[in-house]
């Protein structure tokens, strides 16, 4: 059975959408769980569970981060709408009083400068440092001015908005279909490996460290320990298709969901975290491997 993951933030490190935690309240229903989408205020931190080492968790929380794609810009009041979407948006914020750099900016960008320059000269967000780069948002992620702008701009248009926190131009750089996060059972994963077909369609992830996949391991998985994410985050989408069916595996489910999440911002559009790990898979599913 399925667990899935319902309005799950992206877990970049985005400080001037409505975030929802990385930390929330579960609760569970017969089918799934969801992750509670109680609204956190504008500018608050959102929470990232990092690995336990500081060197594992400093690469991780910077690889969070999306890269600032360029495109070039002009102002429009835009229009059009949709649902069941994700935007990739960047902004700059001014304070309500400064309308005056608001107007010098907007003729800026009419003439060809780059919103994520001019974020990172004049945005008074702490995004100003990724370019204004807020990552991929969806619906009930952030304050409804914020939102009602985002999801009716024309893709690469600036949109002007204005908040309780001041004015902001707005840009959605990308749109996609909103991504699959759930968990699957053990014993469902086990039946669906039996199948050469799902072997050959999907791809496997082992995110435990060497020396626990020589203790138990599954075949097929290719192994990214999370502790060493500075070597391969980085050129994650060489090493897995986004395109493709991910499933993320660790001893108890905890570290696998959390890099489940981090895939889903980069870019992949189903990640299944196995539920309990590899110690649940041996318990319920295949007694033949070890427990440790």
């Amino acid at each position: 059975m399925l667990r899935a993951y319902s309005n799950l933030a992206s877990p970049a490190i985005s400080i001037c959408a409505l975030r929802v935690s990385l930390c929330p309240t579960l609760s569970s229903s017969s089918s799934f769980r969801r992750i509670s989408t109680a609204p956190l205020p504008l500018f608050s931190q959102t929470l990232i569970s990092s690995p336990s080492s500081s060197s594992s968790s400093s690469a991780f929380k910077r690889l969070m981060d999306h890269s600032s794609p360029r495109a070039s810009a002009s102002y429009s009041t835009g229009s059009s709408n949709d649902v069941g979407r994700e935007l990739l948006v960047q902004h700059l914020l001014v304070k309500e009083e400064d309308k005056d750099l608001l107007f010098e900016l907007q003729k800026r960008l009419v003439r060809g400068e780059d919103l994520s320059d001019l974020a990172v000269e004049y945005s008074v967000c702490p995004s100003k440092e990724d370019g204004g780069m807020l990552g991929w948002v969806r619906k009930g992620q952030m304050v409804p001015e914020f939102e009602e702008a985002a999801f009716t701009a024309p893709l690469n248009k600036v949109v002007k908005c204005k908040t309780q926190f001041g004015w902001h131009l707005l840009q959605v750089l990308s749109e996609r279909e909103e991504s699959v996060l759930a968990d699957i059972q053990p014993e469902e994963l086990h039946a669906k490996l039996q199948d050469p077909d799902f072997r050959e369609e999907a791809q496997f992830v082992d995110v435990r460290e060497p020396h626990e996949v020589e203790r138990a391991s599954l075949s097929g998985f290719q192994v990214l320990p999370l502790q060493q994410f500075g070597s391969w985050g980085p050129e994650i989408t060489t090493k897995l298709d986004p395109q493709k069916d991910t499933y993320v595996l660790c001893h108890h489910g905890v570290r696998s969901l959390q890099v489940a999440k981090w895939l889903q911002t980069q870019g992949f559009r189903k990640i299944y975290n196995i539920a309990g790990g590899i110690h649940a898979y041996a318990a319920k599913a295949d007694p033949s491997i070890p427990t440790y």
